[in-house]
C-alpha cells in the first residue's frame, strides 16, 4: 500500500461537492478540495427519480433557497481560486425554464458577491415538430419496452429534452465560461467534460464520472459530503472531501450498480464505457485508485425524455386503530372500493367519464399493492389513502367529497354502530393537481454533439441582467 501522505496519480482534478445541487454542501469541504489541487467544480442538479411532473411543468424541485445556498458557496470559492463551475441538468428536469431559473440565481449571487462572471447557458429542450422530422427520417429508435414513436405521442408531451453529452460543456469552457449551466444532461457527462477537455484518458474520465455522479454515495459515509476526483491517462482516483470519510474499493466499485442495468457497461452519448476489466485498489486509508476502463466511440445519439399531463387527482387520508377493522383490511379495501365506485357512478353518471378510484393501505400493502401473505401479523394501526383520478380538478374534488362521509365512517360489516376514523386535515379533500407521465423512452441520432443544443451567454461585466449573445 502506498504511503498515506503520497500524492495521488493524476493529470487533472475536480471536486464534486454533492450529488445534487441544493442538497446541502459545506464551504470547508469545497476549500479542502481546492487545497488538494482541484481545477474545477462540477455537480449534477437533476434526475428523473422524482417522476414526470417536474419536466411536464418545467419547474424545479429544489427550493430556491437551497440552490442559492449551495451555489453561493461554490461560486464564491471558485471565483477566489479562479476555477470554472459546471452544473448539469439545472432545476431537476433540465427544461429551458429551469436553466433560466438557475441563471437568475447565479446573477443574484454575482451581484451579492460583487464579482463578474461569464455564464454559458446550454439548452436541450426540443420541439415536437423537430423530432417529428427526425422520426420521419428514421433517426429515432425506441428503447425497450417502448415501441415506435408516433406524432401523437410527441404532441402529447408538454416538454421534451434531449440528454446532452460533455461536448457542449467543453465548447463553453473553450470559450472562456466561468460558469456553465446545462439543460438536461446525462449524470456522468457534466463530470466527464473537464477531464476530457484537459486531455485525460476517455476510459478513466467516463468511469470516474459515473462513480462521482452522486458525490459522496461512493464513500463509506454518503452523508458526509462530496469527493475529489483525480483523472489520468489510464487511471483515476477518488477521495472524500470530509477528512473523516473514506472511499474503499467496495464503495467505489459498487456505484457501477447504481441506476445501471449492466454493472460493466454504460452507454453514453457518443460511445460505450466498458469496465469489465477494471481493477480497484486502496491507495491509502481514504482513497481508491481505479484502472482498466475502456471507452469505445459510437455514432452519436441522445436519449429523449418527454412528459405530458393527462387527468387530475384529489386525495383524502384516514388513520385506523380499530382492532376489528385491522383484522379485516383486505375486506375493508375491497368493500370501500366497490362502494365508492358505485357512489360516483350514481351521482355523476356520464359526467364521471373514465374516472379511477384507488385505495392504498399504508402499513399493510401500499408499497407493493400485492396481497399480503397469510399469517402476516396485524399492524397496530394503518393509514388509508384515497386517490380519485378524473378529467378535471373540479370533478376530482367533487368525487372525493361524494365519498367523504363514507370514507370516514365505513363499517366493516352491516348492523354495527358507525365508526369514526381519524382524519388529519380539514377540508378533507386535497387537490393534487394534474397527473404527468413520461411518454418517451427513445434515442435520437444526431449529426454531432451540438445539433440539438443551443448556447446562450450572459456576461455580468457588460450586462448584469441578460446578454444573450451567442458564443
Amino acid at each position: 500500500m502506498t504511503s498515506k501522505n503520497a500524492d495521488l496519480p493524476s493529470v487533472v482534478k475536480y471536486l464534486v461537492p454533492s450529488g445534487m445541487l441544493g442538497s446541502g454542501i459545506l464551504a470547508e469541504h469545497v476549500r479542502y478540495g481546492i487545497e488538494r489541487g482541484a481545477q474545477a467544480i462540477a455537480t449534477d442538479s437533476g434526475s428523473t427519480d422524482s417522476g414526470a411532473s417536474y419536466l411536464g411543468r418545467a419547474v424545479p424541485k429544489q427550493p430556491r433557497e437551497a440552490v442559492f445556498h449551495d451555489l453561493e458557496i461554490i461560486i464564491a470559492e471558485a471565483n477566489r481560486a479562479k476555477l470554472p463551475v459546471l452544473i448539469g441538468t439545472c432545476g431537476m428536469c433540465g427544461a429551458d425554464a429551469c436553466v433560466d431559473w438557475t441563471r437568475d440565481i447565479v446573477l443574484e449571487i454575482a451581484a451579492k458577491l460583487g464579482i463578474t462572471l461569464k455564464i454559458a447557458c446550454l439548452y436541450s429542450e426540443q420541439t415536437a415538430e423537430r423530432l417529428k422530422a427526425k422520426n420521419r427520417a428514421g433517426k429515432i429508435t425506441p428503447l425497450k419496452p417502448s415501441g415506435p414513436l408516433s406524432d401523437e405521442v410527441l404532441d402529447a408531451c408538454d416538454h421534451i429534452v434531449a440528454l446532452m453529452g460533455p461536448e457542449p460543456y467543453i465548447k463553453a469552457l473553450e470559450s472562456g465560461a466561468d460558469v456553465v449551466l446545462g439543460g438536461r444532461t446525462t449524470d456522468p457527462a457534466v463530470l466527464a467534460a473537464f477531464p476530457l477537455w484537459k486531455g485525460a484518458g476517455a476510459g478513466p474520465s467516463w468511469h470516474a464520472a459515473k462513480i462521482a455522479e452522486c458525490g459522496g454515495m461512493c464513500t463509506v459515509n454518503p452523508r458526509a459530503g462530496g469527493i475529489l476526483v483525480s483523472v489520468g491517462k489510464d487511471s483515476f482516483s477518488v477521495e472524500p472531501l470530509d477528512r473523516d470519510n473514506r472511499c474503499t474499493p467496495e464503495t467505489v466499485s459498487a456505484h457501477m450498480l447504481y441506476e445501471n442495468s449492466n454493472p460493466f457497461i454504460l452507454t453514453e452519448p457518443g460511445g460505450v464505457l466498458d469496465v469489465t476489466g477494471a481493477e480497484y485498489e486502496s491507495f491509502n486509508d481514504r482513497a481508491t485508485v481505479v484502472r482498466g476502463a475502456v471507452w469505445t466511440p459510437r455514432a452519436y445519439t441522445m436519449k429523449l425524455e418527454g412528459a405530458g399531463g393527462s387527468d387530475y387527482q384529489a386525495m383524502m387520508f384516514i388513520g385506523i386503530e380499530n382492532p376489528d377493522v385491522l383484522a379485516n383490511l383486505d375486506k375493508l379495501e375491497s368493500q370501500m372500493h366497490e362502494r365508492f365506485v358505485a357512489r360516483v357512478k350514481q351521482l355523476f353518471g356520464v359526467e364521471a367519464g373514465a374516472f379511477d378510484i384507488s385505495l392504498r393501505i399504508i402499513g399493510w400493502n401500499s408499497v407493493s399493492g400485492r396481497p399480503v401473505a397469510p399469517g402476516t401479523p396485524i399492524p397496530p394501526e394503518v393509514g388509508v389513502m384515497f386517490v380519485v383520478t378524473a378529467a378535471t380538478q373540479d370533478l376530482a374534488n367533487r368525487m372525493a367529497k361524494a365519498c367523504n362521509s363514507s370514507f370516514f365512517h365505513f363499517p366493516i360489516r352491516d348492523g354495527i354502530e358507525l365508526p369514526s376514523y381519524a382524519f388529519p386535515f380539514s377540508p378533507a379533500e386535497i387537490p393534487r393537481g394534474r397527473v404527468y407521465e413520461f411518454l418517451l423512452n427513445h434515442v435520437v441520432q444526431t449529426a454531432d454533439a451540438h445539433e440539438l443544443v443551443r448556447a446562450e451567454w450572459v456576461n455580468t461585466a457588460t450586462s448584469p441582467a441578460k446578454d444573450l449573445s451567442h458564443a
